[in-house]
């Protein structure tokens, strides 16, 4: 029999009947030690959003019987060197492509054409039109971090009419017929570009990838929006470029984050920030509840996991 734990009854309801072979209990390992009865029965453990830590992943070990843990996100590398040994560990890629793509949009748009002031305008109760604020359409973008999501953003860019271009590890076509670059390459593409969005996690290899120089690379009054890791900007010299007004920046993750009272990208000039709100699918929609569904179906037929990122290891 394949168990498999849900976070809260609400996803158990979604996720419905999974077969005559498997089940669904309730259990959200960020709130207790597995049920009594349950510990030894456990197979798959679905994880809440934003849950993670030491404490956690000590209560799924205590599960003999469990074979793969599925996040709630796309990015894994807060859950490194955590995972028990010999459990797999899944994402939820695909889940929340296009919510971040949508939110890349709005914020594109909404930089783009100076919602802000639109907005601050109606606040004030006065008629300020802007008709030098510039179009989407015709721009040039480069999506650093061109995956899964970075496709979802680029089909919703070309939509808008932007050229749309992409960075990853290597270079290639992909499938959607966008020419993505080689990352060795990134600095000599951005002087080309009017947007610069990142997508990508946070890794020794993108810890402040956008530093100083990346910056200073970037063609005046270019955009910058960060869907992708906080830490991968350097907080300190996109202030500086936003405070001298060279450069525009959207940002749904920053660093610190939770960004605190006073900080001072809250008011720095051409900046939008959200907080981190891009790529929270709720648990109960279908993306998420299709990929548990494929879980239950790979470990019923001896499959490899659906979304297989990792495997947890024996301490060295």
């Amino acid at each position: 029999m394949i168990t498999v734990s849900v976070p809260t009854q609400a996803v158990a309801d979604a996720l419905g009947d999974p077969g005559p072979d498997a089940r669904v209990i309730v259990w959200n390992p960020a709130e207790s030690d597995p049920p009594a009865q349950e510990r030894e029965r456990i197979t798959i453990a679905c994880l809440a959003h934003f849950t993670g830590g030491r404490t956690l992943y000590g209560r799924l070990a205590q599960c003999p019987d469990l074979k793969v843990i599925q996040l709630a996100s796309a990015g894994y590398e807060h859950a490194a060197g955590l995972v028990p040994p010999g459990v797999s560990l899944a994402n939820a890629r695909g889940v929340h492509d296009s919510r971040v793509a949508e939110m890349t949009l709005l914020l594109a748009l909404a930089s783009q054409r100076r919602f802000p002031a639109n907005l601050d305008a109606q606040r004030r109760g006065v008629w300020e039109p802007d008709f030098e604020a510039p179009s989407l359409a015709d721009t040039k973008a480069l999506v650093v971090g061109y995956g899964s999501i970075g496709e979802a953003i680029g089909a919703r860019l070309r939509a808008c009419e932007v050229e749309v271009e992409g960075v990853a590890r290597s270079a290639r076509m992909a499938p959607d017929g966008t020419l993505v670059h080689a990352a060795d390459g990134l600095l000599s593409l951005l002087p080309h570009q009017d947007i610069v969005i990142v997508v990508t996690p946070h890794e020794d290899a993108t810890d402040k990838l956008v530093d100083a120089a990346f910056l200073a690379a970037m063609r005046d009054d270019a955009l910058l929006i960060n869907v992708g890791r906080g830490k991968v900007v350097d907080t300190d010299a996109l202030l500086a470029e936003l405070q001298s007004g060279r450069l525009r920046a959207a940002l749904d993750v920053t660093d610190p984050e939770p960004l605190p009272e006073g900080h001072p990208l809250w008011s720095a000039p051409g900046c939008i920030v959200v907080p981190h709100i891009a790529g929270v699918e709720r648990l109960t929609n279908r993306r998420f509840t299709d990929v548990v569904r494929r879980q239950i179906e790979a470990r019923r037929h001896g499959d490899d996991p659906a979304n297989f990122v990792m495997m947890g290891a024996f301490p060295a």
